[in-house]
């Protein structure tokens, strides 16, 4: 199964990508939303995407926005992966179709009881 691990860190990404591997996925890696947007057209496949919020070019939340309005990636998970923590940003991120959410910083059994979590509903 592919992974899409968008974040501007890419020590973050590095983390993330690390973890997922050791779970037994596919990594794919962008920098931001507009890089996300393109790597989602090359890999109509991509099952789960862990978003950051803060980004340049585009952030989370507007690439959040965009990808639920694209009948094409309805069935793709989106957890949102940050260190934005006001409740209002949460919500926000929930109501726009954000699956689940994620604070920074995490450890990797954190990160694995989530994703487990959110891939098992979908079955």
């Amino acid at each position: 199964m592919k992974v899409l691990v968008v974040d501007d860190s890419k020590s973050i990404r590095q983390i993330e990508k690390r973890y997922l591997l050791g779970m037994g996925y596919e990594v794919l890696e962008a920098a931001n939303g507009k890089e996300a947007l393109q790597v989602l057209e090359e890999n109509p496949d991509v099952a789960l995407i862990l978003l950051d919020w803060h980004m340049p070019v585009m952030n989370g939340y507007e690439f959040l926005k965009t990808v639920r309005q694209d009948p094409r990636w309805n069935n793709v998970k989106i957890m949102m992966v940050t260190t934005e923590n006001q409740e209002k940003s949460v919500i926000d991120a929930i109501m726009a179709g954000a699956n689940e959410y994620l604070m920074k910083p995490f450890d990797q059994e954190m990160l694995e009881s989530k994703i487990r979590w959110l891939m098992e509903e979908a079955l």
